[in-house]
């Protein structure tokens, strides 16, 4: 797909490609077996600038595009994908969106540090009876004098329990279902915030997802993030712009669950030759590595019309959709071929394969991704 990028873009990528192999393939199956955020993947992304990577230079960071975002969401995920969804949540769905509908003193105040990497953000929506249905929010923002008290739930917030801010969303008024939904910024050590459980998952075993419970949470009204009511629009618009990372990120992983089946299908011998020698392996890799380009072109066609200012949630939601699916059946094939080794953690593939089934969840299930895209066509 190199191609599709510029001079710039492919030394980026080529950069990018350098530090995952020097900085973060090495660690990835630790950072896997130890089950908890891994602090030093994100000091590593700091280093590069990666945790500023589409915020201006004035504000920290490195002033890249969303195609820029999504080479890096790529390589980082051909080795870990915890690692990228740290990015992607850090970035994507937190810094941005206060740097796009923050004042400029959440800018300097928030903004600048976190592009910098000296403070990691959250993003704050999910609620145990608000998924999807984000109108059934029941996390209840009061305005009282110059403070909001906000009181509630949210749970499986990926960054949660080590997040110096949280962009958190919740309902002013329940009666206007999402036209009341309202973003905000919780800063660690807030009174009445606090972490509830550390979710133990199946995948991204290298991140942490906790629950975040608010008892009068009290916040000064600089905190609020934009027009009271906005949040849910607010929301969508980062969603759009995470889910061209997370197809990425799904390309990414199958990439690298790709190339391991190509090696080990040249080295395995069975019958006296390489198991590449069979046409029944052959097909497929022919099929993993087609599935894997329609991906790519999905999501750089994303990418582009976001860096072009035109609406993309359609596309966004298509690659995403269509990179899910995808990496959940590349992952699958790649483990058949490798056979019992593919089994076993002395090899990445078992660890692709879990961590391949998170991406048809999150951001948007794939049956939410189907719904987004259907509007697009028939509005």
């Amino acid at each position: 797909m190199d191609f599709l990028l510029t001079e710039e873009e492919r030394m980026f990528k080529r950069q990018i490609r350098e530090f995952v192999t020097k900085e973060i393939e090495p660690f990835s199956a630790e950072w896997d077996r130890r089950d908890e955020f891994a602090a030093d993947s994100f000091k590593k992304l700091a280093s590069q600038g990666l945790t500023g990577l589409t915020i201006p230079e004035q504000y920290g960071g490195q002033g890249g595009g969303v195609i820029h975002f999504a080479i890096a969401m790529q390589e980082i995920s051909r080795a870990c994908v915890s690692t990228a969804l740290t990015l992607d949540t850090h970035l994507a769905v937190s810094v941005r969106p206060i740097y796009k509908n923050g004042t400029e003193e959440q800018r300097q105040r928030l903004v600048i540090p976190a592009a910098k990497g000296e403070k990691i953000c959250a993003f704050a929506l999910t609620e145990r009876g608000a998924g999807s249905d984000a109108a059934a929010m029941e996390t209840t923002a009061k305005r009282e004098g110059d403070e909001w008290v906000i009181n509630g739930a949210k749970c499986f917030i990926t960054n949660g329990n080590v997040a110096d801010i949280v962009l958190l969303l919740a309902t002013i008024d329940k009666t206007l279902k999402t036209r009341g939904i309202t973003a905000f910024i919780i800063e660690k050590g807030t009174a009445g915030f606090s972490i509830g459980k550390i979710e133990k998952k199946m995948g991204i075993r290298g991140t942490s997802n906790a629950e975040l419970f608010l008892d009068n949470c009290r916040i000064p009204m600089t905190n609020q993030l934009g027009e009271a009511g906005r949040g849910f629009p607010l929301a969508l618009a980062a969603l759009d712009e995470a889910r061209v990372g997370i197809a990425c990120q799904a390309a990414g992983l199958a990439e690298g669950a790709l190339d391991a089946s190509i090696t080990y299908s040249k080295e395995r011998q069975q019958f006296g030759q390489p198991v590449a020698e069979f046409q029944a392996i052959q097909w497929m890799l022919a099929d993993m590595a087609t599935s894997i380009d329609a991906a790519w072109l999905l999501a750089y066609r994303a990418a582009r019309l976001a860096d072009a200012g035109q609406r993309f949630t359609k596309e966004a939601a298509q690659a995403k959709l269509f990179a899910s699916e995808m990496a959940v059946e590349v992952t699958r094939q790649a483990i058949q071929i490798h056979g019992g080794y593919g089994y076993m953690r002395d090899l990445p593939l078992e660890r692709f394969y879990r961590d391949a089934k998170i991406t048809e969840i999150y951001e948007g299930t794939s049956e939410m991704q189907r719904l987004v895209i259907s509007r697009g066509l028939l509005a």
